[in-house]
């Protein structure tokens, strides 16, 4: 086995995000939910000798040390594998969105090295792996839309319904570090249930990140007011400053994708996209199971 190529790392949003508590060490403690959706990034990957570890950016240019290389460098300290890998990635998933992106390419990362380099790593030792880069990084290795407490670490599985949304990104980022260490940030929400979510799981909660994110980033407030204008109730994702809202039944699967976006005219520049949900990550099972995209 010496490649794999086309490797999806699918978006997330966050249909809902509680603060409910601070742990003595200052990470903070969330509820939320992380649901999957088409607008992804693609990797190819391809196995070095000597251990050496590159990349190639076919997308929007990452940091030298992106998540990718962390994840990889990661796993061969953990392992002590010498095997080495060059990594080329095209970038789509906004950065700075609060739609973890760099997290779900990290996850992908860990999962196709694992073939790879043929470690025969379980899931769980990959997540505790994953956990060390970000805690985005193990929801993105189950695979699964999911109901997220803790840090990010406490995954439970949940089915959502289809449905489409549209996603809107100002241009300005924000980091999430910025939104944590506000002084006004809301950070004791009442613990919600699983039941009272699953009862009307669109419209449930709120974002307890968009008021301190609105003010660090006016972009937000128009991206969301833009939604508005259109009929839209929307939310910030994660962090932001990604803005999204869920579309009513049936109506953009009336047109294409590219009819449908292209009839909108959001803010100068914005990112604007129509998306729709995922049952399941399509690397799901990787961990276990053979691939059809391995080029011998």
């Amino acid at each position: 086995m010496k490649a794999f190529h086309d490797l999806p790392a699918p978006a997330k949003l966050n249909l809902f995000l509680h603060v409910t508590g601070r742990r003595a060490d200052g990470m903070h403690l969330l509820q939320s939910v992380f649901m999957l959706i088409d607008w992804h990034d693609t990797l190819h990957i391809e196995r070095r000798p000597g251990g050496a570890l590159s990349r190639e950016d076919l997308g929007a240019a990452l940091p030298p040390q992106d998540l990718c290389l962390r994840a990889a460098a990661a796993l061969q300290q953990a392992t002590g594998c010498r095997e080495g890998v060059h990594i080329a990635i095209d970038k789509r998933i906004p950065a700075e969105a609060g739609m973890g992106g760099g997290s779900s390419d990290a996850a992908t990362c860990l999962l196709a090295l694992n073939r790879l380099w043929n470690l025969g790593l379980d899931l769980p030792a990959l997540e505790r792996i994953g956990l060390s880069l970000g805690a985005d990084v193990p929801f993105f290795l189950r695979g699964r839309n999911a109901w997220v407490e803790g840090i990010g670490e406490r995954i439970t599985p949940i089915e959502l319904p289809p449905v489409r949304c549209v996603v809107l990104k100002p241009q300005q980022g924000l980091a999430t570090a910025k939104i944590f260490s506000d002084a006004q940030l809301n950070r004791s929400s009442e613990p919600a249930i699983l039941t009272g979510f699953a009862a009307g799981p669109y419209d449930f909660g709120r974002n307890d990140l968009q008021p301190v994110a609105q003010r660090l980033c006016p972009g937000i407030s128009e991206a969301l007011g833009w939604l508005e204008s259109q009929g839209w109730q929307g939310r910030m994702t994660g962090s932001g400053s990604a803005v999204f809202a869920i579309l009513g039944e049936g109506e953009p699967a009336r047109k294409s994708d590219a009819l449908a976006t292209s009839a909108l005219t959001p803010p100068p520049g914005m990112q604007l996209r129509i998306c729709s949900n995922l049952p399941a990550h399509p690397l799901r099972g990787w961990a276990g199971s053979d691939s059809s995209r391995v080029e011998g």
